[in-house]
């Protein structure tokens, strides 16, 4: 994600503005100053690499996780070995709301499914943080309330629209979590993430591929022209981007 911060974020002095800033979590990005400069000496720069598992089903969380340049999906396994994506998370949010939600496990299993880095805090910390710092809570509830919508629309898309639709969705919604518009990804590892069979998504990527949207290659897809995936995509996209873009502060990437 662009290292710029924007003029309503206060620049902290004495941090620095390397290639991996906390600045780059733009729930940390909104903090107020005072805030943000006690939590930098507990944040601690991680590698994510791609298929890392943070947190299994049922697991105990001792820590939390603000992606900067990396994404994870939430994962609900069943019981025979299946999987489905219910929620993505980017630089836009925190992995492990069940922390200061009151829990201190998920149902779901939390996996890297784009590598970069991400800044990890010990999880006693933010619930104390939490406890004490209204901004700080106020702002990750109305992250929480963003998150649940995401997981809610993707119930109803996955019940009620097209593989092709939520394959859209769920491009759409992995572009706003990058850079660039090029991801790594096999039609095998989609199809686990959505829950679907490959040949499905094999059909739906063909598709869209010979519209001339998207070009797929050997695990790399390239969206060519995004604004026409737009006009492709279901209604849940842009209910999940219009609550993020109500709750949370402005990044120009949501």
């Amino acid at each position: 994600m662009s290292t710029t911060i924007h003029p309503h974020i206060p620049h902290i002095p004495h941090i620095p503005h390397t290639p991996n800033d906390p600045h780059q979590n733009h729930l940390l990005a909104a903090l107020p100053t005072d805030e943000l400069e006690r939590l930098y000496p507990h944040l601690e720069l991680v590698s994510m690499p791609l298929g890392k598992i943070l947190c299994g089903s049922g697991c105990k969380l001792n820590h939390v996780y603000f992606p900067t340049t990396s994404i994870v999906s939430l994962l609900s396994i069943t019981k025979c070995g299946g999987s489905a994506e219910i929620a993505l998370v980017g630089s836009e949010g925190i992995v492990g709301v069940a922390l200061f939600m009151g829990g201190d496990s998920m149902p779901q299993q939390s996996v890297v499914q784009s590598a970069g880095y991400a800044y990890r805090l010990k999880g006693q910390l933010l619930i104390q943080e939490f406890n004490q710092v209204e901004p700080l809570a106020q702002l990750l509830l109305r992250y929480t309330q963003a998150l649940l919508t995401q997981i809610g629309q993707t119930a109803v898309c996955n019940r009620y629209h097209s593989v092709e639709q939520q394959l859209c969705r769920w491009l759409l919604l992995t572009l706003d979590r990058l850079s660039s518009n090029e991801l790594t990804m096999t039609h095998e590892l989609i199809a686990n993430m959505l829950g679907v069979r490959r040949e499905g998504v094999t059909e739906a990527a063909s598709k869209l591929q010979r519209a001339g949207l998207i070009q797929y290659h050997r695990g790399h897809i390239t969206v060519l022209d995004r604004p026409r995936l737009e006009t492709r995509v279901c209604e849940c996209y842009k209910v999940v981007k219009k609550e993020y873009d109500r709750l949370l502060p402005d990044t120009n990437t949501m």
